[in-house]
């Protein structure tokens, strides 16, 4: 399947090559009013795709299946068939803002049926808080309710800093979707629907804790923004309002398989008729009863609130070694049905995720947006609670307490509660997780050599699954689009001729140092190269995934190229790798894009680097700790490679 979901970020540093690299930077500017003079996205030439394709299947096919690939990328070359797409997507191209960015939300989201937990949100584990107590919660959750309400504020006076990279703006509108959105599950495809438009503005948030949702208005009479102690407060009511343990975790039913949450979300909010005959189907009247009403209003309450913060109860205590690791699995999927699985939304685009033990971390659903604007709230509400660490106490206003969300819970959503409490607990036993935190040095050494730090970390992934597996395999990156209006992600095919050789040369006794640090500037070099083609619009995957939609959407054969095993493999992302370039120490997570491979986020710092692994037990071949070893001993490795073999630049 070409249209895989991806879980990205924005790189930083990506220029042109030989070029010093310089971060993404943001200047203070009307953040919409650029956005028309954004240009479109481009269709690569199609015979440069096609060479590219050819180029990257080299390293992860054999010599056979190569050749017979070579062969069709000829025939749809030559025998009009490739011809006649690309006119065809150019023609598109010219009419529309972007190309690719309505089939991108179809193939990789709203057409995806696999849970949203695990499979496709991205989870970020934030530094561990100092508190472990009730009232630390409180305290901590009440500073980044107001944090996010602060950046909010950017978001509805367009003062957004608009950021730049290479001199060039990029597209803002991501940042405007984050907010008060919320995937909606249909019965083949969901729809993603923003609450921003529309007045009144929405002033409230769903706050949920022991598996009960609350409404909290954030907002006065008056129309201010209620104070850290006034959340405080606010939330504290919320707390001695849930205490019940008898509650069904209505939430938990968003973590199932979205076809089946499809038909659990029209029981639940229709009470479970009008799915029969027609002679057997309820009037208007029974339709809208009081009790399909009150879950009904419950749903949307959530669905529009502006983001969700989840209040989790303590998980079992593990080693310091083991904390983040076990932190991540928490943040991806609440840890299972006994813990706090069903204290979530997994369709609300934005969950805040504060534990009582003081575990801190986010996750978002991807469909509106990449990591981009998520990594800058981050910082943003990271920086915020620290300036507000001694913040003096505020005079209290009495406050309405919370509304508490009702459901009634019919026999068969009880049903449907059961059977996704049993598949988030199988998930949960098959997600295998680990984060290491690699102390040994950070992006500074690479960049002393005059190497991308991006680079550096690919090519480490290489070495550790070649070591692993001897041999090479598809692996993506993903690259940001915004320097096109609406763009979202391509990708970076990070496994070349050059990263196989390099790799292969590591594993040679016969190789000299002097030759394999050669080999190692030649990868890093090719990866720079590919990362400037991707960013710039020039990559293979979307282009192929165009040429693909049109085909199915003109009712024509699918060309044979789209049909070879050739074309399978390079699809088949056994590492699924994206950068998290965040100011702040936190380490994105995401589970691995197919059964048999590896989700790989890394955060490099000044002096260290964050790396998050996932993989699946149910399948022998892959572990994530042994892979986050091999990471580890690649870059040990290819460091002692640099200091054995040339001086670093001071």
């Amino acid at each position: 399947m070409l249209g895989v979901f991806v879980r990205s970020t924005l790189r930083s540093g990506l220029v042109k090559p030989g070029l010093r690299v310089r971060p993404v930077t943001r200047i203070p500017q009307r953040s919409l009013v650029h956005q028309e003079g954004l240009p479109q996205l481009p269709v690569p030439p199609l015979k440069q795709t096609c060479e590219r394709y050819l180029a990257a299947l080299e390293p992860i096919v054999s010599k056979e299946e190569l050749e017979h690939t070579r062969e069709l990328v000829e025939d749809f070359l030559k025998g009009g068939v490739g011809e006649r797409l690309q006119s065809g997507l150019e023609r598109r191209a010219r009419k529309t803002d972007n190309w690719l960015s309505e089939w991108w939300m179809q193939t990789a989201y709203l057409d995806c049926r696999m849970p949203v937990a695990v499979y496709t949100s991205p989870g970020v584990v934030l530094p561990r808080m100092h508190f472990q107590d009730r009232q630390g919660q409180m305290r901590f959750a009440a500073k980044l309710i107001a944090g996010v309400l602060d950046f909010k504020r950017m978001i509805d006076t367009d003062s957004l800093p608009v950021e730049y990279l290479s001199g060039k703006p990029l597209c803002m509108d991501q940042y405007y979707r984050i907010l008060s959105s919320c995937r909606v599950p249909g019965p083949k495809r969901d729809t993603v629907v923003n609450h921003t438009v529309g007045k009144p503005p929405l002033t409230h948030i769903t706050v949920v804790h022991n598996f009960q949702f609350f409404v909290l208005d954030v907002s006065n009479s008056d129309g201010t923004l209620l104070t850290v102690d006034q959340l405080y407060m606010q939330l504290e009511k919320i707390w001695n309002s849930s205490l019940q343990t008898n509650k069904e975790p209505v939430g938990i039913l968003t973590s199932q398989h979205r076809n089946t949450w499809g038909k659990a979300y029209n029981t639940l909010i229709k009470g479970g008729r009008g799915c029969g005959p027609p002679s057997h189907r309820p009037s208007l009247t029974q339709l809208y009863s009081s009790s399909d009403k009150t879950n009904k209003e419950s749903v949307r309450s959530i669905q529009k609130s502006i983001f969700t913060v989840c209040l989790d109860a303590p998980m079992p205590r593990v080693s310091n070694e083991l904390y983040l690791s076990r932190v991540a699995a928490q943040v991806l999927h609440g840890g299972g049905a006994r813990w706090n699985s069903g204290n979530r939304w997994f369709d609300k685009t934005l969950q805040f995720i504060v534990g009582e033990d003081g575990t801190c971390g986010l996750l978002y659903e991807h469909a509106p947006a990449e990591g981009p604007p998520i990594v800058f709230l981050i910082d943003y509400v990271v920086k915020f609670i620290r300036q507000r660490a001694e913040e003096v106490r505020s005079p209290m206003v009495p406050l309405a307490a919370p509304q508490k969300l009702r459901f009634n819970v019919t026999p068969q959503v009880k049903r449907d509660i059961e059977k996704a409490k049993q598949n988030m607990n199988i998930m949960v036993h098959d997600l295998d997780v680990k984060v290491l935190t690699f102390s040994h040095f950070g992006r500074e050494v690479p960049k002393q050599h005059k190497m991308s730090p991006d680079g550096f970390v690919q090519t480490a992934l290489q070495l550790a699954y070649f070591r692993m597996y001897r041999s090479c395999c598809s692996t993506y990156e993903s690259a940001s689009l915004r320097m096109f209006k609406y763009g979202r992600t391509d990708a970076i095919r990070s496994t070349t001729v050059d990263s196989l050789n390099f790799v292969q040369g590591m594993e040679d006794p016969s190789k000299q140092n002097p030759e394999r640090l050669a080999l190692l500037q030649r990868t890093i070099q090719t990866h720079k190269e590919m990362t400037y083609n991707a960013i710039h619009g020039q990559a293979i995957d979307r282009h192929f995934l165009g040429l693909k939609m049109l085909s199915i959407e003109d009712l024509t054969s699918m060309p044979e190229v789209f049909m070879d095993t050739s074309f399978a493999v390079a699809q088949h992302y056994n590492l699924f790798t994206s950068q998290v370039g965040s100011r702040t120490d936190c380490v994105m997570c995401v589970g691995p894009m197919v059964p048999d491979g590896y989700g790989v986020c890394y955060n490099p710092m000044d002096e260290h680097v964050n790396i998050a692994v996932t993989a699946f037990n149910s399948c022998e071949d892959t572990n994530a700790a042994k892979f986050a070893q091999a990471v580890e001993d690649a870059l040990l490795d290819m460091r002692a490679l640099l200091e054995d073999t040339i001086p670093a630049e001071q």
